[in-house]
């Protein structure tokens, strides 16, 4: 048997994104939801139409929690991923949460009984990898053992009191579909086992559940992860078996399998890497924006001479035929790398926005920020905005100017490298030089330190100015110096030097 979907062109695209509300929603998940998202945009901008559909894949009621389903709303709201039918918003073909459909899925099984293709079967897993080792089989899975049982065999399995789950009959042949991603892929259905539709007691598996709301949803286009391309033959002579039993308007998804996300040491990235959470990337001060031009990045590119793009531009060039099948490597830096481009192009006002839930979080500023404090960031921020590639990061940049004096601190390595004796004599001349100044600031402060320090003591600047930076700021990596001590104001200015000579 040859399977092409049938699957007209003209027709609007229902894409959906079927998550399992078990653990901590993923990278990987997010890339699969950003790209089937960036599909359905771009076609309902410049097609018939395209519709983005979230399901909830929870049938596996032993691993999925209240708390993992809250996560994945939680998530794609963050990344700013709307979906057009799904929980909390419903649409035509509701409800959309799987562990609410089950009368649905008993429907199917009975009508999938009924037209033969499925049978039930008695066997336990010892027995079939008892079976298959004795006839030396190398094909894994199931042997269709229980395909033709007679009544009495039937009879004596009960007597037992085994339970039979059911399972689909696969067709005999080859199976041959047109990836969107990797193109024709054909799979001998005599290496395609028969699978389990649902448990001994009744509940049905994703095996079965997946393809029946697909069909029932009537998705078009099914974009997903590499590691599921052996389950589409299965998931094919399912569509077509439903189709012949009146599930569904007849035709079968056109499918599209997106490459590996690889982490270190070349390896597939688990949910186990820390760098694979994604609430984590939010608490580190990552814009949306910045992660999902990152992930679009592992198996696609808008230019081959671009990484940086907006969301719009993204939807607006989107193409799933230019998905490269070959595995992704997640690389940190470059995310924060772009990151930081999308933070920059933001302006400083509202990065500066974006930036005070940190700094209520680390306690430095009041929420709202008093009017003291939007001062000093209103002074503060154009110098650090151009210099953060992560939001978090202006808790340590502007630690030093809204910390309460008797919490200032400075840190200890920076201390023991730069405050030597040679860079006390510095502070020391540092101080000398400001204190009478009449007028503190940026100009006047730098005009004196440059003054005394490079000209007077023929320091370099990296050696005059690192000891007072320390001194000032209680960090070698700090804004602009000169900036920073207008900002922090005569008296507090002249008292971080002190303090630094008096340790």
């Amino acid at each position: 048997m040859s399977t092409t979907p049938a699957l007209a062109s003209d027709r609007p695209v229902r894409v959906r994104m079927a998550p399992s509300p078990t653990g901590s929603p993923h990278v990987g998940l997010a890339r699969t939801a950003l790209f089937n998202w960036a599909f359905a945009r771009h076609h309902a901008r410049h097609g018939a139409g395209g519709t983005f559909v979230f399901r909830i894949e929870d049938t596996d009621a032993a691993r999925n929690t209240e708390e993992s389903y809250t996560s994945l709303l939680e998530v794609l709201r963050w990344l700013g991923l709307d979906w057009d039918e799904g929980p909390e918003i419903g649409g035509p073909f509701a409800p959309y949460r799987q562990s609410e459909r089950s009368e649905i899925y008993r429907d199917v099984l009975a009508r999938l009984r009924a037209s033969n293709y499925t049978y039930d079967c008695y066997c336990e897993g010892d027995e079939v990898t008892a079976r298959r080792k004795a006839a030396g089989s190398k094909v894994m899975g199931y042997d269709g053992f229980c395909r033709e049982l007679t009544e009495e065999q039937v009879a004596a399995f009960r007597a037992e009191g085994r339970a039979p789950v059911v399972r689909f009959r696969m067709p005999d042949g080859s199976i041959t579909f047109d990836d969107l991603v990797r193109g024709e892929i054909t799979f001998e259905t005599e290496f395609v086992p028969d699978y389990a539709l649902c448990r001994a007691n009744g509940d049905p598996l994703y095996t079965l559940v997946a393809p029946v709301d697909d069909a029932l949803m009537e998705i078009t286009h099914v974009l997903r992860g590499e590691d599921l391309l052996s389950s589409t033959p299965r998931q094919v002579a399912l569509y077509d078996a439903l189709a012949a039993v009146g599930v569904g308007n007849g035709t079968t998804p056109r499918f599209g399998h997106l490459p590996y996300v690889m982490g270190e040491g070349n390896k597939k990235l688990s949910k186990r890497d820390p760098e694979a959470h994604l609430l984590a990337y939010r608490d580190q001060g990552f814009l949306a924006e910045g992660l999902l031009n990152y992930l679009a990045l592992l198996g696609w590119a808008i230019a081959e001479d671009r990484d940086v793009f907006t969301l719009d531009e993204m939807v607006d060039a989107f193409d799933i035929s230019r998905v490269n099948p070959n595995p992704a490597r997640f690389d940190l830096k470059k995310c924060e790398a772009i990151n930081g481009d999308h933070l920059r192009m933001l302006g400083v006002p509202e990065v500066t926005q974006r930036c005070v839930p940190f700094l209520v979080g680390a306690g430095l500023v009041a929420d709202p920020p008093t009017p003291e404090q939007a001062a000093l960031l209103a002074g503060a921020m154009p110098l650090v905005a151009e210099r953060i590639n992560k939001l978090t990061e202006v808790v340590d940049m502007l630690g030093f100017l809204l910390v309460d004096e008797a919490a200032f601190t400075r840190e200890p390595a920076d201390v023991e490298k730069v405050l030597t004796e040679d860079g006390l004599a510095v502070v020391q001349a540092s101080y000398d030089a400001l204190e009478p100044l009449e007028e503190w600031t940026t100009v006047a402060i730098e005009e004196a330190l440059r003054l005394a320090l490079v000209e007077g003591r023929g320091l370099k600047p990296r050696n005059a100015f690192g000891p007072v930076r320390v001194a000032v700021t209680g960090r070698r990596v700090s804004p602009p110096l000169f900036e920073s001590l207008e900002l922090l104001g005569r008296e507090r200015g002249l008292a971080r030097l002190r303090s630094a000579l008096e340790r």
